[in-house]
């Protein structure tokens, strides 16, 4: 098992998942990066739409790594110190 299905399982038994994502989502809000990613598929989806047009998982496909490039580190960072500052909780009550 890799440690980032250890994490995912222990994330999820402890209920610390649902923290972690609301951390995320409002972080991702805070700096703007959900709205570069809505420009980001309006864009791909006007260009597309002069030619054939374009699927939801083409859309995926093409936005998703473009996403995850415009993550900020500093969110990063402080998503990883929360998932450390939890298992370091957890080793400490075992």
């Amino acid at each position: 098992m890799t440690v980032s299905n250890t994490v995912d399982q222990y994330t999820i038994m402890s209920g610390d998942r649902s923290k972690i994502k609301d951390l995320l989502c409002n972080r991702l809000t805070e700096c703007g990066w959900r709205d570069e990613v809505r420009l980001l598929c309006r864009n791909i989806l006007l260009e597309k739409s002069a030619s054939n047009g374009v699927t939801v998982e083409q859309l995926i496909a093409e936005v998703t790594p473009k996403a995850r490039t415009l993550v900020p580190d500093a969110v990063k960072k402080e998503l990883l110190m929360k998932i450390r500052t939890i298992l370091a909780e957890n080793e400490a009550e075992n």
